[in-house]
């Protein structure tokens, strides 16, 4: 038997409704029991210091959920392996992460999915897999979802590259929907973005780069939008719709009006979205450098009306979670001109601290909000009972963090096998302690 108690912590559980002091005990993977303070003295008396945590002056949470990271394996292992990158979700605080199907070969079959989760992998945290929506991510047949839900997929997605086909989407959510689970959808009509390396505005004109435009991403939500509505006014079944990063006002709106409706539609946000806008590809044009690939991305960085509209989004509810959208590069991908350069940043270890500095401390979001952001409702995202929360009986998956600590993030330090982020040196909010999976210890920060 495996026990571990934490002590003296305040504990935050959304789920629950916990916003007090508490004593935590885990046993052999699960919860056991959430007493007030002294209410496991008999427990402490009895258990080897070395089995026990001082959290006082501490936040004891949920472990963090992130539905959309990418891991890069297989075929792309120079970038991350699942090995390290979740070695960088559990110094963020993260104890399950969603991988994309982005791999090569792309993740399309049950052998594939049955590979990525195996435990020779070597994950250190929870790994869970959204395998590609149609064959090869090619956009025209959809693969046999009734299997891989068998198999263990939590949803299905295309990730990078969106279903533009009415007909491939419409049977898509279908099929999904049948089984319960939902379509992750990248909103960009790529026939608009052809040749976009950032956001169309302002910006990108004085840079001379092509931009993507905002009805890029507006046009394809409010597509499967209009698909939601056909299917449940015809098909008597009811799809979840799952728009990833949503980055832009329009689009946000859209899906507050169809939730509005009484459509099944969530939505996430990163917090890249939420923290930066376009500028910072020539943030430091005052010092000779511009076009700053670490802030090159898909959905790019746009304007500040947008940005502060995903922290409305988050602060009412419409936005259902924060996920990071960890896209890891090694930096030859990244150290070339700017039309070039890959997508996506790294953001397992900044997300915590971002979202505790930004929505937290600069905008008055509570700390049940936030954590309730990056846990119990990305379970619910994706159909999660027995995580995301610290109900008696649940997976001890804990995060403890200081909520007062400002520091700033060195991306040399990093976990992850790329470096590739536009917040190295940024000021962070709340650091992460340890982080328990399944009543593993799986991180400690130096003492």
């Amino acid at each position: 038997m495996s026990e571990i108690l934490i002590l003296n912590g305040l504990v935050v559980d959304p789920a629950s409704g916990i916003n007090e002091s508490r004593d935590l005990l885990l046993r052999d993977g699960r919860v056991a029991a959430v007493e007030v303070p002294g209410g496991l003295a008999s427990v402490a008396a009895l258990l080897p210091r070395e089995n026990q945590i001082d959290a006082a002056g501490l936040v004891v949470a949920p472990g963090l959920i992130d539905v959309h990271v990418h891991l890069r394996e297989p075929g792309q292992t120079h970038k991350e392996t699942i090995a390290t990158g979740t070695a960088a979700a559990a110094a963020g605080g993260f104890t399950t992460v969603v991988a994309m199907p982005n791999t090569t070969p792309v993740n399309d079959s049950v052998e594939s999915l049955r590979w990525m989760l195996d435990a020779a992998r070597g994950s250190v945290v929870n790994l869970l897999a959204m395998p590609a929506a149609t064959l090869g991510s090619l956009g025209a047949e959809i693969t046999d979802f009734s299997a891989l839900v068998a198999a263990g997929a939590v949803g299905f997605t295309d990730d990078g590259k969106p279903v533009l086909e009415d007909a491939v989407m419409r049977a898509a959510l279908l099929a999904a929907g049948r089984l319960g689970v939902p379509i992750s959808q990248h909103a960009e009509d790529t026939r608009m973005t052809v040749g976009g390396s950032m956001n169309a505005g302002r910006v990108a004109f004085r840079l001379g780069l092509r931009g993507i435009p905002v009805e890029a991403e507006v046009r394809i939500v409010e597509r499967d939008l209009q698909l939601l509505r056909e299917i449940e006014q015809t098909k008597r079944v009811r799809p979840h719709l799952h728009v990833q990063h949503v980055s832009t006002a329009r689009a946000l709106q859209a899906i507050r009006a169809a939730k509005a409706e009484g459509l099944h539609v969530s939505c996430e946000a990163s917090p890249h979205h939420f923290t930066l806008t376009e500028e910072a590809i020539d943030a430091h044009s005052c010092m000779g450098i511009t076009y700053d690939t670490n802030a090159k991305m898909n959905p790019p960085l746009r304007a500040e009306a947008d940005r502060w509209a995903i922290v409305e989004g988050l602060m009412d509810g419409t936005v259902d979670c924060i996920a990071t959208d960890h896209a890891p590069h090694a930096s030859h991908e990244k150290e070339v001109e700017f039309e070039r350069a890959a997508n996506g940043i790294t953001g397992l270890e900044t997300a915590l601290g971002l979202a505790l500095r930004v929505l937290h401390r600069e905008n008055g979001m509570s700390l049940a909000q936030v954590i309730g952001l990056m846990s119990a409702r990305p379970a619910q995202v994706i159909g999660l009972t027995e995580r995301g929360n610290l109900h008696v009986g649940s997976f001890a998956d804990v995060v403890i963090f200081d909520p007062a600590v400002e520091w700033n993030f060195a991306a040399s330090e990093s976990r992850s096998k790329s470096k590739n982020t536009p917040f190295d040196g940024s000021a962070m909010w709340g650091r992460v302690q340890a982080t328990i999976c399944e009543g593993r210890v799986v991180y400690r920060a130096k003492s």
